[in-house]
Protein backbone atom coordinates (compact mmCIF):
# COMPACT_ATOMS: atom_id res chain seq x y z
CA UNK A 1 0.00 0.00 0.00
CA UNK A 2 1.46 3.40 -1.15
CA UNK A 3 2.10 5.71 1.66
CA UNK A 4 1.26 8.92 1.33
CA UNK A 5 2.18 11.11 4.63
CA UNK A 6 5.56 11.39 6.58
CA UNK A 7 6.11 9.40 9.72
CA UNK A 8 9.15 9.56 11.89
CA UNK A 9 10.47 7.51 9.25
CA UNK A 10 11.49 10.15 7.28
CA UNK A 11 12.87 12.36 9.56
CA UNK A 12 16.19 12.74 11.93
CA UNK A 13 14.90 14.12 14.91
CA UNK A 14 18.19 13.55 16.93
CA UNK A 15 18.50 16.40 19.37
CA UNK A 16 15.78 18.43 17.84
CA UNK A 17 12.79 19.88 19.03
CA UNK A 18 9.57 17.70 18.75
CA UNK A 19 6.55 18.50 19.33
CA UNK A 20 3.47 15.71 19.59
CA UNK A 21 0.02 15.96 19.70
CA UNK A 22 -0.98 13.12 21.83
CA UNK A 23 -4.77 12.40 23.05
CA UNK A 24 -4.54 11.43 26.71
CA UNK A 25 -8.17 11.99 27.40
CA UNK A 26 -8.99 9.12 29.79
CA UNK A 27 -12.39 8.55 32.57
CA UNK A 28 -11.37 10.69 35.81
CA UNK A 29 -12.25 10.24 39.15
CA UNK A 30 -13.68 13.39 40.91
CA UNK A 31 -10.52 13.70 42.47
CA UNK A 32 -8.54 13.55 39.71
CA UNK A 33 -7.37 9.99 39.49
CA UNK A 34 -7.29 8.40 36.23
CA UNK A 35 -9.43 4.99 35.96
CA UNK A 36 -8.36 3.87 32.88
CA UNK A 37 -4.88 4.88 31.13
CA UNK A 38 -5.44 3.10 28.12
CA UNK A 39 -4.97 6.14 25.61
CA UNK A 40 -1.56 6.95 27.74
CA UNK A 41 -0.45 3.70 27.01
CA UNK A 42 -0.86 3.87 23.41
CA UNK A 43 1.41 6.83 22.55
CA UNK A 44 4.84 4.81 24.38
CA UNK A 45 5.80 3.21 21.04
CA UNK A 46 5.83 7.07 19.58
CA UNK A 47 7.52 8.57 22.17
CA UNK A 48 9.96 5.79 22.85
CA UNK A 49 10.94 6.13 18.92
CA UNK A 50 11.73 9.63 19.30
CA UNK A 51 13.76 9.14 22.37
CA UNK A 52 16.92 10.87 20.98
CA UNK A 53 14.82 14.24 20.71
CA UNK A 54 13.44 16.92 22.74
CA UNK A 55 9.96 16.03 23.29
CA UNK A 56 6.80 18.34 23.98
CA UNK A 57 3.50 17.37 24.12
CA UNK A 58 0.58 18.40 23.40
CA UNK A 59 -2.82 17.11 24.82
CA UNK A 60 -5.97 17.38 26.22
CA UNK A 61 -8.81 16.26 28.89
CA UNK A 62 -12.38 16.52 28.03
CA UNK A 63 -13.70 20.02 27.78
CA UNK A 64 -14.92 22.96 29.21
CA UNK A 65 -18.06 22.43 31.61
CA UNK A 66 -17.54 18.93 31.87
CA UNK A 67 -16.70 17.71 35.39
CA UNK A 68 -13.53 15.65 34.17
CA UNK A 69 -12.13 19.12 32.70
CA UNK A 70 -8.95 18.93 34.67
CA UNK A 71 -4.89 19.47 34.08
CA UNK A 72 -2.55 17.50 33.09
CA UNK A 73 -0.61 16.47 35.94
CA UNK A 74 -2.15 13.07 37.21
CA UNK A 75 -1.10 12.18 33.03
CA UNK A 76 2.48 13.11 33.00
CA UNK A 77 2.76 10.90 36.14
CA UNK A 78 1.10 8.01 34.61
CA UNK A 79 3.31 8.76 31.55
CA UNK A 80 6.46 8.26 33.71
CA UNK A 81 5.54 4.99 34.74
CA UNK A 82 5.48 3.55 31.16
CA UNK A 83 8.41 5.23 30.04
CA UNK A 84 10.31 4.71 33.47
CA UNK A 85 11.59 8.26 33.78
CA UNK A 86 10.26 11.33 34.55
CA UNK A 87 7.90 13.00 32.32
CA UNK A 88 7.23 16.77 33.34
CA UNK A 89 4.14 18.54 33.86
CA UNK A 90 4.09 22.01 32.96
CA UNK A 91 1.18 24.03 33.72
CA UNK A 92 1.26 26.22 31.06
CA UNK A 93 0.43 26.32 27.66
CA UNK A 94 2.62 28.80 25.18
CA UNK A 95 3.23 31.18 27.68
CA UNK A 96 6.87 32.45 28.93
CA UNK A 97 7.00 29.83 31.42
CA UNK A 98 6.33 26.75 28.84
CA UNK A 99 8.64 28.48 26.92
CA UNK A 100 11.79 28.80 29.13
CA UNK A 101 11.39 25.19 30.11
CA UNK A 102 11.32 23.98 26.45
CA UNK A 103 14.32 26.08 25.72
CA UNK A 104 16.04 24.08 28.84
CA UNK A 105 15.22 20.54 27.52
CA UNK A 106 17.88 18.32 26.73
CA UNK A 107 17.89 15.39 24.26
CA UNK A 108 15.62 12.47 25.61
CA UNK A 109 13.52 15.09 28.11
CA UNK A 110 9.90 14.65 27.86
CA UNK A 111 7.57 17.27 28.87
CA UNK A 112 4.13 17.83 29.26
CA UNK A 113 2.37 20.65 28.55
CA UNK A 114 -1.10 22.15 30.62
CA UNK A 115 -4.91 20.89 28.85
CA UNK A 116 -4.66 22.37 25.84
CA UNK A 117 -8.51 23.09 26.03
CA UNK A 118 -7.64 25.20 28.47
CA UNK A 119 -7.20 27.65 25.67
CA UNK A 120 -10.63 28.58 24.35
CA UNK A 121 -9.26 29.31 20.61
CA UNK A 122 -8.34 25.41 20.68
CA UNK A 123 -11.51 24.28 19.93
CA UNK A 124 -12.41 26.36 17.50
CA UNK A 125 -13.32 25.45 14.17
CA UNK A 126 -10.89 27.25 11.52
CA UNK A 127 -8.80 27.08 8.85
CA UNK A 128 -5.33 25.88 8.64
CA UNK A 129 -3.92 29.17 7.98
CA UNK A 130 -6.19 31.02 11.15
CA UNK A 131 -4.53 28.77 13.29
CA UNK A 132 -1.44 28.51 11.89
CA UNK A 133 -1.34 32.52 12.17
CA UNK A 134 -2.85 32.57 15.43
CA UNK A 135 -0.79 33.82 18.94
CA UNK A 136 -0.48 30.04 20.22
CA UNK A 137 1.14 28.47 17.47
CA UNK A 138 3.36 32.16 16.39
CA UNK A 139 4.56 31.72 20.40
CA UNK A 140 5.75 28.18 20.33
CA UNK A 141 6.77 27.90 16.46
CA UNK A 142 10.33 29.39 16.99
CA UNK A 143 10.80 26.61 19.72
CA UNK A 144 9.64 23.52 17.68
CA UNK A 145 11.67 21.97 14.99
CA UNK A 146 9.41 19.25 13.81
CA UNK A 147 5.53 18.29 14.75
CA UNK A 148 3.93 14.70 14.70
CA UNK A 149 0.31 14.37 15.05
CA UNK A 150 -0.62 10.89 17.15
CA UNK A 151 -3.63 11.12 18.23
CA UNK A 152 -6.13 9.81 15.72
CA UNK A 153 -9.04 10.45 17.73
CA UNK A 154 -9.14 13.83 17.36
CA UNK A 155 -7.70 14.23 14.07
CA UNK A 156 -11.47 14.52 12.69
CA UNK A 157 -11.49 17.80 14.15
CA UNK A 158 -9.80 21.07 12.58
CA UNK A 159 -8.51 22.24 15.91
CA UNK A 160 -5.60 24.49 16.57
CA UNK A 161 -3.05 21.69 18.07
CA UNK A 162 -4.32 19.28 15.16
CA UNK A 163 -3.61 21.47 11.96
CA UNK A 164 -2.25 24.75 13.29
CA UNK A 165 1.49 23.86 13.02
CA UNK A 166 1.42 21.82 9.87
CA UNK A 167 1.93 24.59 7.47
CA UNK A 168 5.01 25.65 8.79
CA UNK A 169 6.72 22.66 10.80
CA UNK A 170 8.43 19.96 8.96
CA UNK A 171 6.72 16.14 10.52
CA UNK A 172 4.05 13.65 9.63
CA UNK A 173 1.99 11.05 11.36
CA UNK A 174 3.62 9.56 15.18
CA UNK A 175 3.58 5.66 15.16
CA UNK A 176 -0.42 5.06 16.29
CA UNK A 177 -1.65 7.43 13.73
CA UNK A 178 0.30 5.54 10.98
CA UNK A 179 -1.10 2.09 12.13
CA UNK A 180 -4.84 3.67 12.08
CA UNK A 181 -4.10 4.71 8.80
CA UNK A 182 -3.12 1.78 7.39
CA UNK A 183 -5.53 -0.48 9.16
CA UNK A 184 -8.36 1.13 8.16
CA UNK A 185 -6.85 1.81 4.54
CA UNK A 186 -6.69 -1.63 4.61
CA UNK A 187 -10.30 -2.35 5.96
CA UNK A 188 -11.76 0.10 3.23
CA UNK A 189 -9.48 -2.28 0.52
CA UNK A 190 -8.57 -5.70 2.38
CA UNK A 191 -9.41 -9.28 1.43
CA UNK A 192 -12.38 -10.65 0.56
CA UNK A 193 -15.08 -11.06 1.51
CA UNK A 194 -15.24 -7.68 3.80
CA UNK A 195 -17.68 -7.67 5.80
CA UNK A 196 -19.08 -4.68 8.00
CA UNK A 197 -21.13 -4.99 11.08
CA UNK A 198 -22.77 -1.79 11.60
CA UNK A 199 -24.83 -1.62 15.42
CA UNK A 200 -24.97 1.33 18.00
CA UNK A 201 -26.95 4.43 18.42
CA UNK A 202 -25.42 6.39 15.93
CA UNK A 203 -27.52 6.00 12.96
CA UNK A 204 -26.90 8.42 10.66
CA UNK A 205 -22.92 7.28 10.99
CA UNK A 206 -23.46 3.56 10.30
CA UNK A 207 -25.81 4.80 7.11
CA UNK A 208 -22.91 7.02 6.03
CA UNK A 209 -20.57 4.02 6.28
CA UNK A 210 -22.73 1.58 4.75
CA UNK A 211 -23.21 3.83 1.65
CA UNK A 212 -19.72 4.96 1.34
CA UNK A 213 -18.35 1.26 1.25
CA UNK A 214 -20.86 -0.53 -0.92
CA UNK A 215 -20.96 1.94 -3.11
CA UNK A 216 -17.22 1.94 -3.54
CA UNK A 217 -17.03 -1.71 -3.22
CA UNK A 218 -15.13 -1.73 -0.48
CA UNK A 219 -17.38 -4.21 0.97
CA UNK A 220 -19.79 -7.49 0.05
CA UNK A 221 -21.71 -7.34 3.15
CA UNK A 222 -23.25 -4.99 5.59
CA UNK A 223 -24.88 -6.70 8.65
CA UNK A 224 -27.11 -4.38 10.55
CA UNK A 225 -27.85 -4.71 14.27
CA UNK A 226 -28.38 -2.41 17.40
CA UNK A 227 -30.86 1.13 16.77
CA UNK A 228 -29.78 1.30 13.19
CA UNK A 229 -31.07 -1.99 12.94
CA UNK A 230 -34.05 -1.77 13.97
CA UNK A 231 -34.20 1.55 11.92
CA UNK A 232 -33.24 -0.75 8.82
CA UNK A 233 -35.83 -3.34 10.05
CA UNK A 234 -38.73 -0.10 9.85
CA UNK A 235 -37.87 0.97 6.64
CA UNK A 236 -37.92 -2.55 5.60
CA UNK A 237 -42.06 -2.23 6.18
CA UNK A 238 -41.83 -3.99 9.37
CA UNK A 239 -43.39 -2.69 12.30
CA UNK A 240 -40.75 -2.53 14.79
CA UNK A 241 -43.60 -1.65 17.98
CA UNK A 242 -44.44 1.53 19.58
CA UNK A 243 -41.69 1.57 22.12
CA UNK A 244 -38.61 1.30 19.70
CA UNK A 245 -40.10 3.68 17.28
CA UNK A 246 -40.24 6.09 20.30
CA UNK A 247 -37.05 5.47 20.77
CA UNK A 248 -35.90 6.05 17.43
CA UNK A 249 -38.04 8.98 17.42
CA UNK A 250 -36.34 10.64 20.82
CA UNK A 251 -33.23 10.11 19.36
CA UNK A 252 -34.17 11.92 16.16
CA UNK A 253 -33.69 9.47 14.14
CA UNK A 254 -36.73 9.16 12.81
CA UNK A 255 -36.26 10.76 9.08
CA UNK A 256 -33.30 8.58 8.58
CA UNK A 257 -35.63 5.83 8.00
CA UNK A 258 -36.81 7.09 4.44
CA UNK A 259 -32.94 7.03 3.90
CA UNK A 260 -32.64 3.60 5.37
CA UNK A 261 -35.25 2.25 2.65
CA UNK A 262 -33.00 4.03 -0.35
CA UNK A 263 -30.24 2.21 0.66
CA UNK A 264 -32.24 -1.03 1.25
CA UNK A 265 -33.32 -0.61 -2.47
CA UNK A 266 -29.87 0.59 -3.72
CA UNK A 267 -27.86 -2.45 -2.56
CA UNK A 268 -30.27 -5.04 -2.18
CA UNK A 269 -29.33 -8.15 -0.37
CA UNK A 270 -25.96 -6.00 0.02
CA UNK A 271 -27.80 -4.84 3.15
CA UNK A 272 -28.70 -7.51 5.93
CA UNK A 273 -31.09 -6.70 9.07
CA UNK A 274 -32.07 -8.77 12.34
CA UNK A 275 -34.80 -11.66 11.36
CA UNK A 276 -35.31 -12.18 15.14
CA UNK A 277 -35.19 -9.65 18.81
CA UNK A 278 -34.49 -10.36 22.24
CA UNK A 279 -37.46 -8.58 24.15
CA UNK A 280 -36.80 -6.75 27.42
CA UNK A 281 -39.71 -8.01 29.46
CA UNK A 282 -39.48 -6.64 32.63
CA UNK A 283 -35.89 -7.07 33.00
CA UNK A 284 -36.23 -10.68 31.05
CA UNK A 285 -34.37 -11.96 27.73
CA UNK A 286 -36.99 -13.14 25.48
CA UNK A 287 -36.95 -14.49 22.03
CA UNK A 288 -38.69 -13.10 19.68
CA UNK A 289 -39.55 -12.96 15.73
CA UNK A 290 -40.02 -9.93 14.36
CA UNK A 291 -43.75 -10.22 13.98
CA UNK A 292 -43.58 -10.74 18.00
CA UNK A 293 -41.91 -7.26 18.46
CA UNK A 294 -44.25 -5.29 16.01
CA UNK A 295 -46.76 -6.65 18.24
CA UNK A 296 -45.49 -6.47 21.89
CA UNK A 297 -44.67 -3.10 23.69
CA UNK A 298 -41.32 -4.76 25.06
CA UNK A 299 -37.92 -2.75 23.67
CA UNK A 300 -35.47 -5.03 21.39
CA UNK A 301 -32.61 -4.87 23.22
CA UNK A 302 -30.57 -7.60 21.33
CA UNK A 303 -30.06 -9.78 18.17
CA UNK A 304 -31.98 -12.76 18.64
CA UNK A 305 -30.78 -16.21 18.74
CA UNK A 306 -31.13 -17.00 14.84
CA UNK A 307 -29.86 -13.92 14.00
CA UNK A 308 -26.64 -14.06 15.52
CA UNK A 309 -26.11 -17.93 14.40
CA UNK A 310 -26.90 -16.17 10.58
CA UNK A 311 -24.35 -13.00 11.65
CA UNK A 312 -21.30 -15.40 13.00
CA UNK A 313 -21.55 -18.12 10.24
CA UNK A 314 -21.05 -14.90 7.66
CA UNK A 315 -18.34 -13.46 9.99
CA UNK A 316 -16.52 -16.19 10.74
CA UNK A 317 -15.55 -16.88 6.82
CA UNK A 318 -15.05 -13.36 6.02
CA UNK A 319 -11.54 -12.10 4.68
CA UNK A 320 -11.87 -8.83 6.31
CA UNK A 321 -14.08 -7.60 9.17
CA UNK A 322 -15.14 -4.46 10.81
CA UNK A 323 -16.92 -4.12 13.84
CA UNK A 324 -18.61 -0.53 14.89
CA UNK A 325 -21.35 -0.50 17.79
CA UNK A 326 -22.74 -2.87 19.98
CA UNK A 327 -25.40 -5.25 18.85
CA UNK A 328 -27.89 -4.32 21.60
CA UNK A 329 -27.77 -3.26 25.61
CA UNK A 330 -24.47 -4.66 25.80
CA UNK A 331 -23.74 -2.97 29.14
CA UNK A 332 -26.47 -5.52 30.68
CA UNK A 333 -25.15 -9.05 30.69
CA UNK A 334 -28.45 -10.42 29.62
CA UNK A 335 -28.57 -8.34 26.59
CA UNK A 336 -24.69 -9.37 25.69
CA UNK A 337 -25.19 -12.24 23.99
CA UNK A 338 -25.13 -10.79 20.31
CA UNK A 339 -22.43 -8.40 20.84
CA UNK A 340 -20.55 -10.50 22.69
CA UNK A 341 -20.89 -13.35 20.41
CA UNK A 342 -20.21 -11.19 16.60
CA UNK A 343 -16.81 -10.28 18.84
CA UNK A 344 -15.88 -14.10 19.05
CA UNK A 345 -17.37 -15.14 15.41
CA UNK A 346 -14.79 -11.29 14.27
CA UNK A 347 -11.24 -12.74 15.69
CA UNK A 348 -11.71 -16.20 12.96
CA UNK A 349 -11.23 -13.87 10.34
CA UNK A 350 -8.30 -13.05 8.09
CA UNK A 351 -8.36 -9.14 8.97
CA UNK A 352 -10.23 -7.78 11.63
CA UNK A 353 -10.68 -4.05 12.71
CA UNK A 354 -12.83 -2.81 15.54
CA UNK A 355 -13.58 0.72 15.61
CA UNK A 356 -13.70 2.03 18.85
CA UNK A 357 -16.24 3.31 21.21
CA UNK A 358 -18.56 1.02 23.19
CA UNK A 359 -17.44 -2.37 20.64
CA UNK A 360 -14.12 -1.91 22.14
CA UNK A 361 -15.19 -1.62 25.45
CA UNK A 362 -16.60 -5.12 24.86
CA UNK A 363 -13.77 -6.56 23.36
CA UNK A 364 -11.53 -5.40 26.33
CA UNK A 365 -13.93 -6.58 28.91
CA UNK A 366 -13.41 -9.90 27.18
CA UNK A 367 -10.21 -9.56 27.27
CA UNK A 368 -9.78 -10.27 23.13
CA UNK A 369 -7.73 -7.54 22.42
CA UNK A 370 -4.68 -9.24 21.52
CA UNK A 371 -7.10 -11.02 18.74
CA UNK A 372 -7.61 -8.45 17.09
CA UNK A 373 -6.07 -7.32 13.59
CA UNK A 374 -6.33 -3.48 15.03
CA UNK A 375 -8.64 -1.91 17.77
CA UNK A 376 -9.08 2.11 17.01
CA UNK A 377 -8.72 4.44 19.26
CA UNK A 378 -11.17 6.89 18.05
CA UNK A 379 -15.31 5.77 17.97
CA UNK A 380 -16.00 9.31 16.14
CA UNK A 381 -12.84 9.55 14.09
CA UNK A 382 -12.72 5.92 12.62
CA UNK A 383 -16.45 5.83 11.41
CA UNK A 384 -15.78 9.26 9.55
CA UNK A 385 -12.72 7.45 7.85
CA UNK A 386 -14.68 4.90 7.21
CA UNK A 387 -17.70 6.47 5.58
CA UNK A 388 -15.41 8.77 3.33
CA UNK A 389 -14.59 12.08 5.04
CA UNK A 390 -11.42 13.50 5.08
CA UNK A 391 -10.57 14.30 7.94
CA UNK A 392 -8.57 17.90 8.85
CA UNK A 393 -6.07 16.15 10.86
CA UNK A 394 -5.06 13.41 8.42
CA UNK A 395 -5.44 15.69 5.15
CA UNK A 396 -3.43 18.72 6.98
CA UNK A 397 -0.08 15.53 6.19
CA UNK A 398 -0.99 14.65 2.89
CA UNK A 399 -1.06 17.78 1.45
CA UNK A 400 2.24 18.48 3.15
CA UNK A 401 3.71 15.27 1.84
CA UNK A 402 2.41 15.61 -1.25
CA UNK A 403 3.76 19.73 -1.27
CA UNK A 404 7.35 18.45 -0.26
CA UNK A 405 7.39 15.82 -2.88
CA UNK A 406 6.20 18.20 -6.11
CA UNK A 407 8.92 20.36 -4.68
CA UNK A 408 11.37 18.04 -4.72
CA UNK A 409 10.46 16.59 -8.26
CA UNK A 410 10.60 20.34 -9.52
CA UNK A 411 13.91 20.69 -8.02
CA UNK A 412 14.93 17.27 -9.66
CA UNK A 413 14.06 18.13 -12.85
CA UNK A 414 15.58 21.58 -12.59
CA UNK A 415 18.84 19.75 -12.35
CA UNK A 416 18.90 17.58 -15.18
Amino acid sequence: MTKDFFTIDDFDVSGKTVLLRVDFNSPMSPDGMILDDARIKSHVRTINDLKDAKVVLLAHQSRPGKSDFMTMKSHAAILSKYLGKEVRYVDDIFGSYARSCISAMEPGDVILLENVRFFSEESLERSVDEHADSYFVQKLLPLIDYYFNDAFAVSHRSHLSVVGFTRDVPGGAGRLLETEIVSLDRGLDGERPCIYVLGGAKVDDSLNVAKNVLSKGSADLVLFTGVVGNVVLAASGYDIGPTNMELIKKTGYADYITKAKSKIEEFGDKVRYPTDVALNVDGKRIEAGIEEMGKSGYPANDIGIQTIAHYTSIIESAGTVILNGPAGVSENPDFALGTHEIIRAAIHAKFSIVGGGHISAEVHRLGMDSQFSHISTGGGACIEYLSGTQLPGITVLREAYAKKKGSDEDLSEDND
